[in-house]
């Protein structure tokens, strides 16, 4: 897709939980070098964005999504294109990560250790909601009240 000759790239990131802790890869490339984010990239032709996330997922960290579940989508604006993000949200299921792909460092981190990080805004604050007490009450009430959530 083109707008006023920029070209317009679809692409996923995954906001993964565990715990008190947001699942971040440090971007070994550009665009984003150095920034802290959601593991993600580019939507390839003819794949669905979910299927993509995973992919993305394991590419970048070597850990596997239970049920994703989109959490927002945003466009941000690039130098040489805009990229249209659609984020999803899942809890940690096992496992400890390990940086891959255009990812050098991959790890769980606290709200506060991320407010301390290269990170943007957008990350920040979708973490931050992530981790609000409403938040951790509503997956726990999704789940059943008798059960422990995977995320806490």
């Amino acid at each position: 897709m083109q707008l006023a000759g920029k070209p317009i790239v679809n692409a996923v990131s995954v906001a993964m939980r565990r715990q008190d802790r947001m699942l971040l890869v440090r971007r070994g490339r550009a665009p984003s070098l150095g920034f802290y984010a959601f593991p993600g990239g580019r939507v390839e032709q003819g794949e669905l964005p979910e299927a993509a996330a995973r992919r993305e997922l394991f590419e970048e960290t070597g850990l596997e999504a239970g049920q994703l579940t989109p959490l927002f989508s945003i466009r941000i604006e690039g130098n040489e294109a805009d990229y249209d993000l659609q984020v999803f949200t899942t809890c940690h299921a096992g496992g400890e990560p390990t940086a891959g792909d255009d990812a050098d460092e991959a790890g769980f981190f606290t709200l506060a250790e991320m407010r301390a990080m290269k990170v943007t805004e957008t990350v920040l604050t979708a973490a931050g909601e992530i981790l609000s007490p409403e938040a951790t009450a509503a997956t726990h009430e999704q789940l059943g009240a008798a059960r422990e959530t995977p995320c806490g």
